[in-house]
């Protein structure tokens, strides 16, 4: 994404613009403070925010 957040989760599903549906999705936020977690049970995420795709990713160490 854009700004320093990664999203991990599983692809349920997306369009031509790589708008995707993640379902099981934990956030992963840095902040000067550290990082923040947060988990969502799905969303939508707007393919204009994404830098990157990494399938079977485990995303970063908690």
């Amino acid at each position: 994404m854009k700004n320093d957040k990664e999203m991990v989760g599983t692809l349920l599903g997306f369009d031509g613009y790589v708008n995707m549906v993640l379902i099981d999705v934990t956030e992963f936020e840095f902040t000067s403070q550290g990082k923040r977690i947060t988990k969502l049970s799905h969303i939508l995420l707007n393919g204009s925010n994404i830098a990157m795709m990494v399938p079977g990713g485990e995303g970063p160490e908690i």
